[in-house]
């Protein structure tokens, strides 16, 4: 696994850096194009890394985006649950760098979302593409991701 982590680095970096840079706040009407933009690029990764199928469902409010693999019905299933919605970044004067650009100090990601929870699910989703490339997966996944956790989950 390192020596793939290890030559996929910059490319992994770049898949997460471009959803960090959605600002999908979910809290903020004006924002949805944002959240539906973050829910199309999430359904993007998870067809690059190796999903049989994946969508972009709409709701009452933000989208859903829903995934899954099969490598045997008989197969027990795993469902990854994450949410791609964020917190408002303000106050801005707090910040010692823009939120939505992520900077590296210290070998942690500094940009919101990066712990809450854009980086979780990416690293679920590169997790599932190590096991989908080295023919290790041996269990049926399913994702769900929300873009409403941040404000209680109204839609889903």
């Amino acid at each position: 696994m390192k020596e793939y982590i290890e030559q996929n680095k910059e490319r992994f970096y770049e898949e997460l850096f471009s959803i960090l840079r959605i600002p999908s706040i979910s809290a903020k009407p004006e924002h949805k194009p944002d959240m539906q933009r973050c829910a199309r690029a999430l359904a993007d990764l998870l067809l690059a890394a190796g999903a049989d199928e994946a969508g972009v469902y709409e709701s009452a409010g933000n989208p859903v985006v829903f995934g899954r693999k099969t490598v045997d019905p008989a197969a027990r299933t795993i469902l990854v649950y994450g949410h791609y919605d964020v917190q408002p970044a303000e106050p801005l004067e707090k910040w010692n760098s823009d939120p939505f650009e992520p900077e590296i100090h210290d070998g942690a990601i500094w940009c919101r979302g990066a712990n809450d929870d854009k980086g979780q699910l990416f690293m679920h989703i590169k997790a599932f593409e190590f096991l989908v490339n080295t023919g290790a997966l041996k269990h049926n996944v399913k994702f769900m991701f929300e873009g409403e956790e941040e404000i209680g989950s109204p839609s889903l």
